[in-house]
């Protein structure tokens, strides 16, 4: 157990003020070593008072990012929703498709401190970094066929955006198909994964991943995303950030989740669409096209006016947008 954890423990554990001399004794540790674990705790959002002579006592913990602090902001019908927090994973979203396996029920939250193989589409990785982002995977077990199992992801696009703008007062918007864009730069991306039950062709479970970058980190980027990727903040996000950004998505996306046949959540997409009346350079096969998106129709799928004029509309993955240039257009609204 780490001395944070140690020190934490105590503080719990006692109705009174626990001097650092004490706690340095029963750890084994200088009062130095205690004092940064309280700076630590303090940092974390834990209400630790000092008082001359007595020593420090845990107040609060009502700005700590817990299971217990998240479920305190859903709403009265998310009683299903059950929250695991954890330090470190390789990826939520493979830890979370193994508790999938073993029959874990839907609502099963998972999210991470940090993630060491964070996924993205296409097989990609999501940076991931400690104390940077928002890291979270939902487990589902939807009655869809295969083949409806976009809605998932186009759902989360939007529940993420809106959860995004109600935090930050900022509009956020999606990149179709599910990036989610702020002041010109990608803060989130959504990764859907599934299993199809192959005797009744439906999901036997799909598994939604979630990585919101809300601080950029120390450094920056890395070269390699650098010049897409954004965070909600700079170098300070308000208290509760991450607490509230949870709440906010899981709530959000449940809502429209409860209606997905009714596709609820397409109006908002629609005219979430970062790409609309854009120009844009596409690729689908070996093929290079040009043109204007028209926006968004009924089927998630992007309706794009051709430079010959024709008008054509593509489904995901059928498509591949060609970001040189589109990225300035982006930049400059």
């Amino acid at each position: 157990m780490e001395i944070r954890d140690c020190v934490l423990k105590i503080l719990r554990e006692s109705p009174e003020a626990v001097s650092g001399e004490t706690m340095a004794q029963r750890l084994g540790i200088s009062r130095s070593g205690v004092w940064k674990a309280v700076r630590k705790l303090r940092e974390e959002g834990y209400g630790i008072e000092a008082a001359t002579n007595k020593g420090y006592r845990l107040t609060s913990e009502s700005g700590v990012f817990s299971p217990e602090n998240i479920r305190r902001l859903l709403a009265p019908d998310m009683e299903g929703i059950e929250i695991d927090l954890r330090e470190e994973v390789s990826s939520t979203n493979t830890v979370l498709k193994e508790l999938a396996e073993q029959g874990r029920p839907e609502g099963l939250v998972l999210i991470a401190e940090n993630q060491v193989r964070g996924k993205g589409r296409l097989g990609r990785s999501f940076y991931s970094p400690r104390g940077s982002g928002l890291y979270m995977s939902i487990l589902l077990r939807p009655e869809l066929p295969p083949e409806d199992s976009l809605a998932i992801t186009t759902t989360a696009a939007v529940a993420v955006a809106e959860a995004v703008s109600a935090v930050t007062g900022r509009q956020a918007m999606i990149k179709w198909v599910n990036d989610v864009y702020l002041s010109g730069r990608k803060i989130c991306g959504i990764l859907t994964e599934a299993a199809i039950d192959f005797e009744s062709r439906r999901l036997d479970y799909a598994v939604l991943g979630i990585g919101v970058n809300i601080l950029e980190p120390p450094g920056g980027f890395p070269p390699e995303i650098a010049e897409v990727a954004g965070a909600l903040y700079k170098e300070e996000a308000p208290a509760q950030t991450r607490t509230r950004l949870a709440a906010e998505i899981l709530n959000r996306f449940f809502a429209f989740y409860r209606a997905l046949p009714e596709h609820s959540y397409m109006g908002a997409y629609k005219k979430l669409s970062l790409l609309t009346g854009r120009e844009i350079t596409f690729q689908q096969g070996r093929e290079t096209w040009e043109g204007t998106v028209l926006g968004i129709d009924d089927e998630a799928r992007l309706v794009v006016r051709l430079d010959s004029g024709e008008e054509r509309a593509f489904g995901a993955g059928e498509v591949t947008i060609v970001k040189k240039g589109l990225l300035e257009q982006i930049r400059g609204t």
